[in-house]
């Protein structure tokens, strides 16, 4: 019998991304035949692939020799990534090997946030009015023009690493220089290294899990509610989807949507288009080329019976992906930050946690022990724990977030001094 074509996958994430990584990969797993491409392989993931290429994936001369001697003995089917870093190496790689994919110039439109600006700008799409700074100077400059309060972020990266929102002239001087220090380091992963300064736009904050189909068809799969988060940060508390979800048929929200995936140039993929729901109407935030992270797709899978990595996996083996809903439910995850910046001290779940009906997990992310920061300080490596509640409704799925959250035990000590960070 004839083996089945393989599906390489760009990057799995490290050791400890297995709480937000791992079921997207056994979702693809189930349906083909995953070769990981990149330089490690964590343990989590060793279960759900069939093949490893050994490969740096910031030197795309050597994983396209990598990957193309891989393919003169075996049948490839496609090439895809749930990683932000490897979005624009996987547009490259699949046009080099006559893979279904979008164009690199579209993916390189969605990994560098100035020209997602211009490119909407341009189309007419409802965005932030956004400009490059090269100095803090010249970032207080914009500020001023643009009007307090803005943004202030790298050009690149993800996961909200240095964006900061500045209200005055000398929080723009420091956030410039810490979007500066996340944009240079993450440079040779992610692309420019420049900072913006936009537009802050006040409203609800959601994500917009989007299909674009290789005929330009646009599908509206799935719209992600943000949980809302302390004052001053940007940091990710929680989202919410709901199969009842007024916004899944809304014509504003669609005509957007539509234009963005237009002005980016946009022909296939899965994306997850963060939006803000302004007074004046949808407003277009981010525009990311792969499914979305913070465990989404398993809540759109719960909500909906849609298979997120499953359908992106479809677009990039050029098959039929399934985009009906299966199921009409809800679905919620809460992510637990410190109160304090200390040492934790303490941070568990009690036993049995994960047995209850409504619960789907319960995971504790930090150790006890770990030096820890509060909002506004905080980011990703912050987060002590998660967890995923299922009901029928959003407003039932929001008490029982806070009925698991009653549950966890956090204690951190707050040391006499803390010496200086860049963070």
């Amino acid at each position: 019998m004839t083996a089945p074509p393989f599906l390489f996958l760009l990057g799995a994430g490290g050791d400890d991304d297995g709480p937000f990584r791992e079921f997207v990969l056994s979702r693809l797993a189930d349906a083909h035949a995953v070769v990981l491409v990149g330089p490690q392989v964590p343990g989590w993931a060793t279960p759900y692939l069939a093949g490893h290429i050994d490969a740096d994936l910031t030197d795309a001369h050597e994983s396209a020799a990598a990957v193309k001697a891989f393919t003169a003995d075996n049948d490839v089917a496609g090439v895809m990534t749930y990683m932000e870093r490897h979005v624009l190496a996987c547009a490259q790689l699949a046009q080099q090997l006559g893979l279904p994919a979008g164009s690199p110039e579209s993916m390189a439109a969605c990994r560098d946030k100035a020209v997602t600006r211009q490119l909407l700008a341009r189309h007419h799409v409802p965005s932030a009015r956004a400009l490059e700074a090269r100095d803090a100077g010249e970032a207080v400059g914009h500020a001023g023009s643009i009007g307090y309060p803005v943004v202030v972020k790298p050009r690149a990266m993800a996961g909200s690493a240095g964006v900061v929102r500045a209200d005055t002239p000398a929080e723009v001087r420091a956030a410039f220089e810490l979007a500066s220090r996340e944009a240079e380091a993450g440079s040779a992963q992610y692309g420019a290294a420049g900072v913006l300064v936009e537009e802050w736009l006040d409203g609800q904050e959601i994500s917009v899990e989007t299909a674009v189909l290789g005929s330009g068809e646009v599908r509206i799969l799935a719209v992600t509610r943000k949980l809302p988060a302390p004052a001053g940060t940007t940091q990710e508390y929680g989202h919410v989807v709901a199969a009842a979800d007024p916004l899944l048929t809304d014509a504003a929200l669609a005509h957007v949507i539509q234009g963005a995936v237009q002005a980016l140039g946009l022909t296939r993929a899965v994306l997850c288009v963060e939006v803000m729901l302004t007074a004046s109407g949808p407003r277009i935030v981010e525009v990311n080329g792969r499914v979305g992270g913070d465990l989404l797709p398993l809540l759109v899978h719960h909500a909906l019976g849609i298979d997120l990595p499953q359908v992106a996996a479809a677009l990039a083996t050029g098959t039929p992906p399934q985009l009906e809903p299966t199921r009409h439910a809800a679905a919620a995850i809460r992510f637990a930050y410190p109160e304090t910046t200390g040492v934790l001290e303490r941070n568990a779940f009690p036993p049995g946690i994960n047995a209850l009906p409504f619960v789907e997990r319960a995971v504790i992310t930090k150790k006890s022990g770990s030096r820890v920061f509060a909002p506004p300080r905080a980011t990703l490596a912050d987060r002590l724990a998660h967890w995923v509640v299922t009901a029928e409704s959003a407003v039932d799925c929001l008490q029982l977030l806070d009925e698991v959250a009653g549950h966890l035990d956090i204690a951190v000590v707050a040391p006499t001094h803390i010496a200086s960070c860049t963070r």
